[in-house]
């Protein structure tokens, strides 16, 4: 147990240092960058914190609901899936780079946050534990496909990445229910919504 719990640890500072790696080629590599505006800049740099800031989030869930997760495929599962979420958190955080933007100043606590979230859904057994990515991956999903709409149409890196990574959400979420997830109670999932809510308010901001 002592050993998971530096993982974490190592994990949480690795993920709010800004040092990820991604194992797959970024979605937007050798595409050419897209001559925007300075407004379309503006609003590119915003959804792509708001997206950086919801891959720190993935980390901080999958970690938590790792630890707490009672069967050992469930852990594996978790572990896989925060593979492949630190893979957007790096191709966000290079995005942002691009764009002379920055990561959002409150990274750390919604890190914190969503810890606790997924301590507390891990705790409650592994097919709420489940549940929760079932939920958790539905949101993003809707929330990356209202990305691709309002991300400006020329720049094409972005959308690249975004629909690289709601792909990867919509198996995330496939692969939980497949695995026996139970559907969560309605106030948990609205719950989840309003924090989702205000941390994409506050992320494109700051």
């Amino acid at each position: 147990m002592l050993d998971d719990l530096i993982l974490a640890f190592d994990r949480a500072l690795r993920t709010l240092s800004g040092v990820a790696a991604s194992g797959r080629p970024n979605p937007a590599r050798g595409m050419p960058e897209p001559d925007l505006s300075p407004e379309e800049r503006r609003h590119a740099v915003g959804l792509m914190r708001v997206n950086h800031t919801g891959e720190v989030c993935a980390q901080a869930l999958y970690q938590a609901q790792a630890l707490t997760a009672r069967d050992g495929a469930t852990r594996s599962r978790m572990a896989n899936a925060a593979r492949e979420e630190e893979e957007h958190l790096a191709w966000t955080q290079q995005r942002l780079a691009e764009l002379d933007g920055r990561a959002s100043l409150v990274n750390p606590l919604w890190y914190a946050g969503s810890f606790a979230f997924g301590l507390a859904a891990g705790i409650t057994g592994d097919r709420t534990n489940l549940g929760f990515v079932v939920e958790t991956e539905r949101q993003v999903e809707e929330h990356l496909t209202g990305h691709m709409d309002r991300v400006p149409p020329a720049d094409i890196k972005s959308r690249a990445i975004v629909a690289a990574m709601r792909d990867d959400e919509m198996r995330h979420g496939r692969m939980a229910l497949d695995a026996g997830a139970i559907e969560l109670p309605w106030t948990v999932r609205m719950l989840m919504r309003g924090a989702a809510r205000v941390m994409t308010l506050t992320a494109y901001r700051l």
